[in-house]
């Protein structure tokens, strides 16, 4: 199935309105990631239908959790904008912070942010550990995102600070989740599970509250 059409068969699996515009971004997305991947390994994820399902989808899952409105979210740790640009591209009403301390993935970030046209999303080039909230991050965020890069434990410790109180923190996790749920007993949580389209893992997003 071509690239367009995977796409677009996969939001319609996760139930996601979208617009021709929105799979445009998309693709002039999959194809600066695989221009820029030749000369900065951005992602060892290279063909085009991986790069649907398992970074524009897998980071779609969290829509599933993320609640409606004009929200802040920061996306820590975002690599080459995962998840946080899917999720803006989907939800433009989002205002969204990158952290990413990778200067060749910051360049691609602000590249990819001119390129498609975002507005209200911004790229903070710094470990999570050194961005306060009032100085590079303006105000808390309602909600701090991330995929694979941390246990539960590290995330909570490396970013409640820049989440207001009554916020939430959300994670994308795979099967080996079951090991990290003993640390969240004490903890208000919810865990989600989700089949990834087309592929058919399981996935389990975790949301945290604050």
């Amino acid at each position: 199935m071509e690239k367009r059409e995977l796409l677009k068969e996969g939001l319609r699996e996760l139930d996601i309105a979208f617009s021709e515009e929105q799979i445009d971004a998309f693709m002039v997305f999959l194809s600066e990631l695989k221009k820029w991947n030749r000369t900065y390994n951005l992602t060892g994820i290279r063909e085009d239908k991986e790069i649907v399902e398992k970074h524009f989808l897998d980071s779609l899952l969290y829509l599933k959790a993320i609640p409606e409105g004009a929200i802040k979210v920061a996306d820590i740790g975002t690599g080459a904008g995962f998840p946080g640009i899917p999720i803006k591209i989907i939800r433009p009403e989002i205002e969204m912070y990158l952290i990413e301390p990778s200067g060749k993935k910051t360049a691609f970030l602000g590249h990819i942010i001119k390129k498609i046209g975002l507005e209200k999303i911004e790229v903070i080039e710094k470990r999570v550990e050194e961005v306060k909230s009032g100085r590079e991050l303006p105000s808390p965020v309602d909600i701090a995102v991330t995929r694979a890069l941390f246990s539960i434990r590290e995330f909570m410790k490396k970013s409640s600070h820049l989440v207001k109180e009554g916020g939430e923190l959300i994670l994308n996790k795979g099967p080996k989740v079951s090991e990290e749920l003993t640390f969240l007993k004490d903890i208000r949580h919810e865990i989600f599970t989700y089949t990834l389209p087309l592929v058919g893992i399981k996935r389990y997003i975790i949301v945290t509250h604050l």
